[in-house]
């Protein structure tokens, strides 16, 4: 067993495809790795060693000012385009990177630098099934990639996936508080005003998905490649598929104020269980 294992990594070394995967990936190709460092200081304000190693990722400011708020101890910084704070008594860093699936798929690479425990996503979905109400958590088990963005870091038939036992800390953390949760697949996508396109709304009913948003699939793709230990936890904002469901300035603000400390209470406290407890994520070498 021993020699066919040495004999299958002979092979992938050899292999001039597969080493020229390797050498975009940014654990093995130490260029790459300097430049993400620097872009992710320049874009945050934090330095690396300041990040803790479980790590939270949301869209929205309003996120960081509560997760400060929680922690009590936290330290902001605001880079070029991102903002990041850090609790050490948390043992958790959260950092607001923006919209859209590009700008996750790239925060998924430059987290890889920390070498993390454990991220989590905690971002928000316009549901899709009849039965999600605004509030709901969903616990997505698989993204479709309809973004554009996750192409780039491997071929469109691989599943966009989180890693199971992230959810798995998740999912006890919401049983321990009592609250409901749904699990499922969820569709990505980087298309917006997606709500006015009858076509688009038909193929999210075939697809029996939850829900619909923007990040999840280029996150979940790009920390795959990076051996980034990723999870998500999303909040049903708004009831698209509903009349009068589009989520507003209004309605927003609604939500934010009545849902987001519950969401990222739960996040924090999974960061902490996966910081105490979950000794090793994975348990194979790749």
């Amino acid at each position: 067993m021993a020699n066919n294992n040495l004999d299958f990594e002979k092979s992938v070394n050899n292999d001039p495809l597969l080493t020229h995967l390797q050498k975009n990936r940014i654990h093995t190709n130490v260029e790459k790795q300097k430049i993400a460092r620097d872009m992710l200081e320049r874009y945050t304000g934090h330095k690396v060693k300041d990040f803790q190693k479980q790590i939270i990722l949301t869209n929205f400011h309003y996120y960081v000012e509560r997760f400060n708020a929680i922690t009590g101890d936290a330290k902001t910084t605001r880079g070029a385009s991102f903002q990041a704070s850090s609790s050490k008594k948390s043992k958790v860093t959260i950092i607001e990177f923006g919209v859209g699936p590009a700008m996750a798929a790239l925060v998924g690479e430059l987290v890889a630098i920390i070498r993390p425990k454990a991220v989590l996503f905690l971002g928000l979905c316009g549901a899709v099934h009849s039965s999600l109400e605004i509030g709901d958590f969903i616990l997505p088990i698989a993204a479709i990639r309809g973004e554009g963005v996750s192409g780039h870091f491997l071929p469109p038939q691989v599943p966009a996936l989180p890693t199971f036992k992230v959810q798995k800390f998740v999912s006890q953390i919401l049983v321990n508080k009592g609250l409901d949760y749904r699990t499922g697949t969820i569709h990505c996508t980087g298309y917006r005003f997606w709500e006015f396109d009858a076509k688009f709304k038909r193929n999210l009913i075939e697809e029996r998905v939850l829900a619909v948003e923007m990040e999840t699939a280029g996150l979940f793709i790009s920390s795959f490649v990076s051996k980034v230990n990723v999870g998500a936890l999303l909040l049903v904002s708004d009831c698209p598929m509903k009349k009068g469901g589009i989520k507003t300035k209004r309605s927003a603000r609604a939500v934010f104020q009545k849902y987001t400390d519950k969401h990222i209470e739960v996040g924090i406290e999974a960061m902490r269980s996966i910081q105490k407890e979950g000794e090793k994520i994975r348990h194979y070498r790749w």
